[in-house]
Formats: C-alpha cells, structure tokens, sequence
C-alpha cells in the first residue's frame, strides 16, 4: 500500500509513528511505502543556520530519538552553545536549540551552502535517522525558502513578526490579523510531492495544525489540484476536540481566518477533496450537522478516540484512518 501523509509538528509526527505502529502489526500491509510531504513554512534562520522545525520532528520521532516530554527537539539533551551564545548577547534566546539538535542544523546549513537542495539534504538526514529501511520517504513540501509571518498589532504597533517568534515568544497571545507565507509566490512542489499524492493509494491528513502546517503545504501552487484528482480517498484527523486543540494553538490560528474551532468547521476548509474525516466521539453528532449544513453530505465522518497518550493508542487512531480509507476505496466504481 502507498500512503501519503501532509504534515507539521508534534501531532502530525506522532500519527505517523502510531502508522507505522500499525503497518507492522498488520501483516497484509507488509511491505507498505509512507511518503511525508513536510510544511517547511515555519523554518527560520537563527545564529545563521537553516532550521526545519517541523522537518526534524518527524526525523526525530520516527527515528527514536525525540524528546518525549517536549515531543520535539533531542533526547538527552544539553544546551551549553546556546547558553555560551547568550553570555556573549547573542540574540534570540527565545528559541531553544541543544547541543545535538544544533548538529542537525549545522548538517543542513553545510549542505544548503554547497548548493544542494532542500530534498537532497532532508534525504541525507533521513538516511541518518533510518526512516528509508522502515519505507518512509520524507519530502519537504517546497526545495523554494518560505516563511510564515503573522501580522500582529501590540505596543510597538502593527507588524509582522516570523511565526515561530508569535508561537514560541508570544505563546500566540498577540492575536494575529493575518497569516503571510513569504516566498509561496515563487515556490514551487519539490521532486516527488505530486507523485506521491497523484499515484498513492491512501492520502491521510494526521492531526496537524490547519491553518499553519497542513493549510501552508496546502498553499504551494499545484498540491491542492492533486488533491482534487486524486484517484485514492483522502481521510483526515480532526485536531481539535470538544472546541479546543488537542496541543498548541490552533483555536488561536483559526479566528485569525475566521473560522470556528470545531472538528466539523476544520472539515470544511478541506471541503474540496475529503472524502473521510475522524472526530472526537463527543463531536460526532456536531460535526455531521456542521457538515451537512455547508452541503458536505458526502464526506463521511466517523468517531474514534483522538487522544495520542501512547503509542499504541496512535497506533489505533492511525489504523482506523487506515481502515476507513480501505472501505472508502472499496466504494469506489472501477475505472
């Protein structure tokens, strides 16, 4: 089976652990291939290195060494550059980067410098991490340098500052007006990422942010039109339960685009190519009559539980995203 996963962030790498959980445990999906197309729209410069947060939380997870407290960023560990850059007033020391996460950076910066591509380089990380011997294939959305910015308004008046300063500084506190990728204009899908939406047989949503990873990756020019023509089910995993985020702030990225925070009105901003949405049990109901009201009648959505607690409780939710793409493509007439 070829499954194509849009990604970013904690949620995002932990279903895909949990799919890969679930692959090995079910024999007749032996041999099963994962393409990640990774949002690259909150990569940042800091202390002149190239930095692909989201990126590296799926190398680090699904390679065994994240951080499982954080859910991102190293485990074991220390952060002795960081703290000798700040005794010198370096600046930022908002962002927190360890000593062996800085490794992956210098990796990549080396790289990008020598002139190789974002792709090529993501590549060798993940050759490093051992993602291509467990069938995972790991492509940034874009090889062309995005970044999101937020247009905020506070004491120092209206603005914009990158993303990660307004998610990690400003814990999303400043309300943002408006999200600006820079560089989308000119990017363009990097090798592979059509491919692996036009010729998969499963295309899965995980539970990431949507307006700020899965909508980002959604915006480079052509990926949205694959997802239109996909021959194979498209299923997601709603990321908010009961009105709030499983994690983070998506409530916070959703007013800023007008836009309830409910599993049902997060279907309805990838109305145009869903055919399978999982919610919260307790969502069930709501979300089907969100849905129905904004003419989506045909997009079936079922209730499972979303929490990811474990491993094994991903495992589950990224099998029932599994399952229910089997049966949808099962329904569908033969070409």
């Amino acid at each position: 089976m070829r499954i194509t996963a849009l990604a970013g962030g904690v949620g995002g790498a932990r279903f895909l652990r949990g799919l890969l959980g679930h692959l090995d445990r079910t024999p007749e999906l032996a041999g099963s291939q994962v393409t990640v197309v990774g949002n690259t729209g909150d990569d940042i410069t800091l202390f002149g290195l190239r930095v692909s947060p989201d990126l590296d939380s799926v190398l680090y997870t699904l390679g065994g060494g994240v951080d499982e407290g954080q859910g991102w960023g190293r485990a074991g560990e220390s952060h002795h550059l960081q703290e000798e850059l700040a005794a010198y007033g370096v600046q930022p020391q908002w962002f927190g980067l360890g000593d062996r996460d800085l490794g992956t950076h210098v990796a990549r910066s080396l790289w990008l410098g020598q002139g190789q591509t974002l792709s090529q380089v993501t590549a060798r990380l993940a050759a490093r991490w051992g993602l291509p011997e467990r069938g995972v294939t790991l492509l940034p959305m874009t090889d062309t340098p995005v970044e999101t910015h937020v247009v905020v308004e506070d004491e120092q008046g209206r603005r914009a500052v990158h993303f990660q300063e307004w998610w990690v500084r400003m814990h999303a506190a400043v309300p943002a007006q408006q999200f600006v990728v820079a560089g989308m204009e000119g990017a363009v899908p990097a090798p592979g990422v059509l491919e692996a939406i036009r010729e998969a047989d499963l295309v899965v949503l995980p539970p990431s942010n949507p307006v700020v990873s899965i909508g980002i990756v959604l915006g480079v020019p052509g990926v949205r039109d694959a997802l239109r023509g996909s021959r194979a089910p498209v299923v997601g995993v709603s990321p908010i339960i009961s009105g709030s985020p499983v994690r983070g702030y998506a409530d916070a990225c959703l007013a800023a685009i007008g836009v309830d925070a409910s599993a049902g009105a997060v279907a309805g901003l990838y109305a145009d190519f869903l055919d399978g949405w999982l919610v919260a049990e307790d969502d069930l109901s709501a979300a089907r009559t969100t849905l129905r009201g904004a003419g989506s009648s045909r997009l079936t959505v079922e209730g499972r539980p979303l929490l990811m607690s474990s491993p094994q409780a991903a495992a589950d939710l990224a099998g029932a995203a599994v399952d229910l793409g089997r049966r949808l493509a099962d329904r569908r007439p033969v070409a």
